[in-house]
């Protein structure tokens, strides 16, 4: 399947909006994002029709949904994952990038692939990678949220 991805200045008037919808309708957005490892040790990876680079899977949370809950329900979405035990909670961002009111919940997750993933509208391709192999446009905050968790540095605040 061929799906056509949008330019970024797109994404950016897109991504705009959907904050600004969220904002009013929610006052403060929050995310969960999750570095998911196989039995291998490889990091699964998502890249999304609507905004440039790869990234780690994740998404918004809804009313009356946890954290976790949201996890749960992204993951499965994004890659057919399901974790493996309990996710590890890592940090808690503040995401001014997207906006003055956003929040990432960050994890780390063991998790298996029950199905591979077919490409669709919003996810155009995904899949694990070695940590010494991540593919070309993955992402600098993606490569960041890495290096934190293997304590090469410490967390930032900022997503």
């Amino acid at each position: 399947m061929t799906t056509k991805e949008i330019r970024p200045w797109q994404s950016k008037l897109l991504m705009r909006i959907v904050h600004g919808y969220f904002a009013l309708a929610r006052g403060m957005t929050m995310g969960v994002r999750a570095a998911c490892f196989d039995s291998s040790g490889r990091i699964f990876l998502v890249r999304h029709s609507y905004i440039p680079g790869w990234h780690m899977p994740g998404g918004g949370l809804e009313r009356n949904e946890t954290a976790e809950e949201a996890l749960i329900k992204e993951l499965r979405e994004e890659g057919n994952l399901r974790i493996i035990g309990r996710p590890q909670l890592f940090h808690v961002y503040f995401n001014a990038s997207a906006s003055r009111r956003d929040h990432v919940v960050f994890y780390r997750a063991e998790v298996e692939q029950t199905a591979p993933r077919k490409p669709d509208r919003e996810i155009v391709e995904c899949g694990f990678f070695a940590l010494d192999g991540l593919p070309d446009g993955t992402t600098e905050a993606t490569r960041r949220r890495l290096r934190e968790l293997s304590g090469e540095e410490p967390a930032a605040h900022f997503w």
